[in-house]
């Protein structure tokens, strides 16, 4: 019959190791190594975070910085134009053509700022043709025209960098209206009822 008790020689003492190597060693070394390769790993990355995050608060603030002072070059440009509105202005005595010299050379100012900022004029000509996307229509008037064809230039657009800023208010032609029903297809005396 078989011993009940366990045989000590074939059990093995948690502190024992085979070939009298110490058994916690090893483990306990590759565990603090993998502890300290895990705190590196957590400190690069809350650095990183940290690194993000002051990145996206510095671009929030220079968009911050451009939309409060991007105009800025602009008003620089248009100074002067004011300066020699005011300069008019100033004038009292001034003659009319002296008045007119001065209404022009500020123009000029003017248009050099705008030049400078980006600003063209929308073309808009009378017999142009129409164009939706930088025209407004503001009449629409019976000509001999083709129809959709620009007749007259009510106010100027203008762009900025291609993209219109205000678009020109023209007129535009339209197709003389049938007289008298005379071949009018869409007319409801040409239709036959059954």
């Amino acid at each position: 019959m078989s011993d009940p008790k366990p045989q000590a020689d074939k059990v093995p003492h948690p502190d024992s190791a085979p070939d009298g190597a110490s058994a916690s060693g090893p483990v306990e070394a590759q565990l603090a190594d993998a502890l300290a390769k895990l705190e590196e790993q957590r400190e690069s990355r809350l650095r990183a975070l940290a690194d993000a995050e002051n990145a996206r608060k510095r671009a929030q603030a220079d968009v911050a910085q451009a939309r409060k002072f991007g105009a800025e070059r602009v008003v620089e440009d248009l100074l002067p134009v004011m300066d020699s509105l005011d300069a008019a202005l100033d004038q009292a005595s001034a003659d009319a053509a002296a008045l007119r010299s001065g209404i022009e050379l500020t123009r000029r100012q003017l248009l050099a700022a705008f030049e400078r900022a980006g600003v063209t004029e929308v073309g808009a000509a009378v017999g142009q043709r129409f164009d939706p996307h930088r025209h407004q229509a503001m009449a629409a008037l019976e000509s001999d025209l083709a129809p959709n064809t620009v007749l007259a230039v009510l106010q100027k657009g203008y762009a900025l960098n291609d993209r219109v800023v205000r678009p020109a208010l023209v007129s535009v032609s339209k197709a003389r209206a049938v007289e008298n029903g005379a071949g009018n297809p869409i007319s409801d005396s040409n239709l036959e009822s059954n």
